[in-house]
């Protein structure tokens, strides 16, 4: 039986038939050759060099993991409550009431899907924008639809592509805010002006809220989160433990109400109803979050200072070449690189790669609508940082050469 016929078995979500790009086969080469690389790309702050208090994380998931199993689809009354407190210390005001616990954000995405959507309907979001949004709607059968951030000064939502592409089948448009990758924050106006649109359709805003604890050049600071702007349609904003506390490796994630109360109420009682189903989130880190969330602001500290030194060090560095430029990030852990159009974006990265072992992710793999832009962490260990930077100066200046 050849390949096809086997493929035939399994569900078009699981991709089984997705093929290696270039840029992929190139680093699977070098790895496999032992060559060095420097990673420009890292976003999991666990490997990235920072001074963790593995000591008192240990202490607080060992005092977790003596209680008894508490199953709360909606999450332990503690762990809500948790979440609430976090959300008042950012100046906002938290009913736990309107809170859920997940074990992810990327769960949150899952459940508000099914409880919003039908297989076969939309959701539409901005883009650039990163790729796992487009995956999490393919696993629920859902289609993903995009309209464009415009950059004038400033990334912002093209509202007049937004209301374009909307259609009877869209039942939410999901928004990240801050975006990954461009750290453009929406301004309340912006978020006013997206509810007034999903309130005259009857469907859902969801703002992915992940990386709202790390403002690096917003100018009035960190904006507002969309449940804080009492906005007239049903909204989501979403959060967890990965980001907030860098903590991506105890699995726990947040969502919270907010719009019309009787839109609130019949939606919790929705999620609940999925969430019961499947009880992710362990008792252990749902009773030790408080303490978490508490121990969490050191790396947040730490990632913030690290986000906001690399970006200085990266402009100082990349600008040596005037016709590259590093664009303004409001917040998030990225930053977008707009080179010149003297090869694709792909060609690029891959011959950084293969030239000079460097790794950064080429903008098609955000959706940039032109080539001329590639994407690096900011988390990235800052010797790495200023040693991967030189080639990309080089490499640009020696495409450029007459």
């Amino acid at each position: 039986m050849g390949l096809g016929a086997y493929l035939t078995m399994f569900s078009t979500r699981a991709r089984l038939d997705a093929q290696p790009n270039k840029l992929t086969e190139v680093l699977a080469h070098r790895r496999a050759t032992g060559s060095r690389l420097i990673d420009l790309t890292a976003s999991n702050p666990t490997t990235c060099g920072l001074d963790y208090p593995n000591r008192e994380i240990g202490e607080a998931l060992a005092s977790g993991a003596r209680s008894s199993y508490q199953p709360e689809p909606l999450g332990i009354a503690a762990a809500r409550e948790a979440v609430a407190a976090h959300l008042r210390s950012r100046g906002e005001s938290v009913d736990l009431c309107d809170v859920m616990i997940t074990a992810s954000t990327s769960e949150a995405y899952g459940y508000l899907f099914k409880l919003l959507a039908d297989p076969g309907d939309a959701v539409a979001t901005a883009r650039p924008a990163y790729p796992l949004l487009e995956h999490l709607a393919a696993s629920e059968s859902l289609e993903l639809v995009q309209f464009p951030l415009v950059r004038d000064v400033r990334w912002q939502v093209d509202l007049h592509e937004l209301e374009r592409v909307l259609e009877p089948r869209t039942r939410a448009i999901a928004l990240v805010h801050p975006n990954n990758p461009t750290g453009s924050y929406l301004t309340r106006n912006e978020l006013l002006a997206v509810a007034e649109l999903c309130a005259a359709r009857g469907i859902a805003l969801v703002s992915d809220e992940v990386f709202h604890d790390y403002p690096l050049e917003a100018p009035d600071g960190r904006a507002p989160s969309a449940v804080e702007c009492d906005l007239p349609c049903l909204t989501f904003s979403l959060g967890g433990l990965s980001k907030s506390a860098g903590m991506p490796h105890l699995k726990l994630g947040w969502l919270r109400v907010g719009g019309p109360e009787r839109l609130r109420r019949e939606a919790l009682r929705g999620l609940e109803a999925i969430a019961d189903d499947y009880l992710s989130v362990a008792t252990p880190v749902q009773i030790a979050l408080p303490r978490l969330l508490e121990i969490g602001a050191s790396v947040r500290d730490q990632i913030v200072s690290r986000c906001r030194l690399n970006l200085r060090a990266l402009r100082a560095s990349l600008t040596a070449e005037r016709s590259i430029e590093v664009l303004p990030v409001e917040g998030g852990w990225s930053a977008v690189v707009r080179v010149p159009c003297l090869t694709s974006d792909e060609e690029l990265a891959v011959a950084l790669v293969e030239y000079f072992g460097v790794v950064v992710h080429p903008g098609y793999f955000f959706d940039f609508d032109r080539d001329g832009h590639i994407v690096v962490s900011l988390l990235t260990p800052p010797d790495d940082l200023l040693e991967g930077a030189r080639p990309i100066v080089e490499l640009v200046s020696a495409l450029a050469a007459p």
